[in-house]
């Protein structure tokens, strides 16, 4: 073999090398820190909004205000906390739009928990104020204090919605 061929292998050889390290660092990395949850805008478009821009308008009624310049009622719950699980710490604020929970990149809160479906549960207002946790055919269910979910319902301030090794709350 040439001097130069087997110069070019072992340079070969060492790219591979470090691109292997490289790598490892990365995935060691993402384990220790976990995946990047950031804050993200209200949809536009919404159904839910479209719907009461169709009911309020109408002859000499004034529009009621969007969900999100309406008043909270006192004691209302202002934040969503993750208290157990990866993301323990991440609050997001209560603005009157849906908050989806589960794997999917698209989601709210992405989970990072093998127990945790794509499209988890979801949690959502509705017309009196209060905030509904419905859980979306989950493979291992949602859980809100203790009681597997089968139907949409309310959420008490500090009740703990469990998704496999993750628990959030609603708080002030």
């Amino acid at each position: 073999m040439s001097e130069l061929t087997l110069t070019v292998m072992r340079l070969g050889f060492l790219a591979v090398l470090w691109l292997f390290v490289i790598v490892a660092v990365q995935v060691i990395r993402s384990d220790l820190f976990g995946t990047r949850v950031t804050q993200r805008g209200s949809r536009r478009g919404n159904a839910s909004d479209t719907r009461a821009q169709q009911q309020n308008t109408g002859g000499g009624r004034q529009q009621a205000a969007p969900p999100q310049q309406q008043r909270q009622r006192r004691g209302a719950p202002t934040k969503l906390v993750v208290s157990e699980g990866s993301l323990t710490g991440t609050t997001v604020a209560l603005q009157g739009q849906t908050i989806t929970l589960g794997r999917a990149h698209d989601s709210t809160i992405v989970l990072d928990d093998d127990y945790a479906s794509s499209r988890h549960a979801r949690i959502y207002p509705d017309r009196d104020g209060n905030w509904i946790v419905e859980d979306l055919g989950s493979t291992n269910g949602t859980y809100l204090d203790r009681n597997r979910l089968t139907t949409p319902q309310p959420i008490p301030l500090g009740a703990p919605i469990r998704i496999g090794k993750t628990v959030i709350e609603l708080r002030k």
